[in-house]
């Protein structure tokens, strides 16, 4: 019954949570391109109407470039600090084109100059403030040379005055949180350990392990790629409430964000013991040696085990995510699951103990997969604790 109930549950998991996800990135990201659009056009409007009426010949269009540039950035943070860069790469620009107009005039002697300062003096800038600081200077090159001053200050003032405008209605207009990006990598991630677990479960109880070890594994492998996606995630939502106004009226956002930081430390240390478990299954289905091969009332049991632990994994995220709520379903569900595992690892620890499972060569490659199923079920129990 307890198995006919794993398989229903998972198998309406499997196939209305990727409808459902789809649908929610779609309206997510249509709705982005909306607010993007519109704060967009808010911060070009402004910005003509501030700096067009004292700019030369009426013409702010590198100001309404570089504030269309900040209203863009990903988050609020990431906003001012490219508006540092790029006030700094312009002012650093301004100052060595007109230098080299000083010394030089506009000649080739100057953009030499102009390339071999800009590359040299900054080893500890990135490739692209040298390339900002680079082209300014040469494209000012001429400019500079007729007008040093007035083009030395108004570049510099339209490119601070179109960065302050960026921020301010990046910062203003709905800034950017990346919650529910991270909240659905995080799923995502449970949602393959889970179905690892899973399908490692039912092919050790259809007697499949010869057939699929090596697949398992190869699929463990594979989710690096899956964690490395989450942390990218997590990181961005984290610094998305960094100065961000809308924390001010949800501050359980905030919480939300340190909440996920933890169900991803779970996640990844989950994710080392089950590679640790497809990598033996898959070593011992490809041992030569008979006495080496694992009993197959143990793969039944582990199997067992393995089931439950794949609700267990899914339900730790369910927990974090909606640690806040009424919903008490998913910590029920998590410690059901830990405690029914950890009666029958106590259970199978005490029989191997005593010498009552057949298969003595194989004591090794048991007890390599109890050691990984009690370091999985102990971060799952920390995360129940907490």
């Amino acid at each position: 019954m307890q198995d006919s109930t794993i398989f229903v549950e998972r198998t309406a998991l499997t196939v209305t949570a990727p409808v459902r996800a789809l649908a929610r990135r779609f309206r997510g990201k249509r709705a982005d391109h909306v607010v993007h659009g519109v704060k967009t056009v808010i911060a070009a409007l402004l910005t003509w109407g501030v700096v067009a009426p004292w700019v030369p010949q009426n013409q702010p269009y590198l100001a309404v470039a570089t504030a269309v540039l900040m209203v863009n950035a990903s988050t609020v943070y990431e906003s001012v600090r490219k508006a540092a860069q790029s006030v700094g790469a312009r002012i650093a620009g301004l100052i060595i084109a007109l230098a080299a107009a000083r010394l030089l005039g506009p000649t080739a002697g100057a953009v030499t100059v102009i390339a071999l300062i800009a590359v040299l003096a900054g080893p500890r800038r990135t490739a692209d403030d040298r390339l900002q600081i680079a082209s300014t200077a040469v494209i000012a090159l001429t400019a500079t040379a007729t007008d040093p001053m007035g083009h030395l200050f108004y570049p510099v003032l339209q490119t601070l005055t179109g960065a302050v405008a960026g921020i301010a209605v990046n910062a203003l207009v709905l800034p950017p949180l990346y919650l529910n990006d991270s909240d659905s990598a995080l799923r995502d991630l449970a949602d393959a350990l889970g179905s690892l677990l899973h399908d490692m479960g039912s092919g050790l109880a259809r007697r499949q392990l010869s057939l699929k070890g090596y697949g398992w594994l190869h699929q463990a492998r594979a989710l690096d790629k899956r964690l490395t996606h989450a942390e990218q995630q997590i990181q961005q939502a984290d610094e998305s409430l960094r100065w961000n106004t809308r924390c001010v009226a949800h501050t359980r956002r905030r919480n939300t964000a340190h909440t996920e930081s933890d169900a991803f430390k779970v996640l990844r240390g989950i994710a080392i013991q089950v590679r640790g478990i497809a990598r033996t299954l898959a070593d011992s289905a490809h041992d030569g040696h008979a006495d080496h091969h694992l009993g197959q009332q143990f793969l039944d049991r582990y199997s067992q085990a393995l089931h439950l632990a794949a609700a267990a994994v899914q339900g730790s995220v369910e927990t974090h995510l909606i640690a806040d709520t009424s919903d008490a379903s998913p910590r029920e569900r998590l410690r059901t699951a830990i405690e029914e595992t950890l009666t029958w690892h106590h259970a199978i620890t005490d029989m191997v103990g005593l010498g009552r499972l057949t298969k003595p060569g194989a004591w090794h490659v048991y007890g390599s997969l109890m050691t990984d199923l009690e370091r999985l079920l102990s971060d799952l129990d920390h995360a129940h604790k907490h």
